[in-house]
């Protein structure tokens, strides 16, 4: 039901997730950062303990693939879920269970994972790895940019209703904000929608990562 992509940005030390769906408020649940710890994308049939359990595992100094496999083994209904994962040295983990609906699937980058569920085809993460990867300047751009490629390409095969761009860093990412937080909750072009609030953002609060 979803496209999303995890990401770190080793020179600004940042870690983000953009991802849009077609069911309401899709960051309130999916996307999970911490500064210096990590960033995770949880999806298909929801569990946020993917995301709260997954960072403080991260944190307690775990890699993302042991993180993941012990969140898993407690899952009688991992088969449902979808998981992607990055920390601060670049590793990664991902999951797609194997009774997500089709198109599902997931795709590792250069600093990043691509995953989603539901979706037209394959095409849709690879053009978000694509963009991902061509992409210069501050991580929130290239996830937001990212998310644009996914939604082009065709995105959720149901529709579209929300997305969200979800970044922190190391330094705060403006002068008076540590985290960027944006939502789109309901709307009938979220991710056109989500690029108008980034935009206007950056202007208002001087965004740098």
């Amino acid at each position: 039901m979803t496209f999303s992509i995890v990401a770190l940005d080793k020179k600004m030390k940042a870690l983000g997730v953009s991802v849009s769906t077609a069911v309401p408020a899709v960051g309130s649940v999916v996307p999970h950062v911490e500064a210096g710890v990590g960033a995770i994308a949880t999806q298909a049939q929801t569990n946020v303990l993917y995301g709260i359990e997954g960072l403080k595992l991260l944190k307690a100094g775990l890699s993302p693939q042991a993180a993941l496999e012990t969140i898993l083994q407690k899952d009688l209904a991992r088969e449902k879920r979808q998981v992607i994962i990055i920390d601060m040295q670049g590793r990664t983990a991902a999951f797609t269970g194997k009774e997500n609906v089709d198109w599902k699937g997931h795709i590792v980058g250069k600093d990043s994972i691509v995953a989603g569920n539901m979706l037209v085809g394959n095409h849709v993460l690879k053009a978000m790895v694509k963009t991902f990867e061509a992409t210069e300047g501050k991580l929130s751009e290239r996830l937001l940019k990212a998310l644009e490629a996914g939604q082009e390409a065709g995105g959720d095969k149901r529709g579209r209703m929300s997305a969200a761009l979800l970044v922190a860093g190391e330094q705060w990412i403006s002068e008076t904000r540590p985290v960027l937080d944006l939502r789109v909750d309901a709307h009938q072009d979220p991710v056109a929608e989500l690029r108008r609030i980034y935009t206007v953002s950056t202007d208002y609060f001087q965004i740098s990562e």
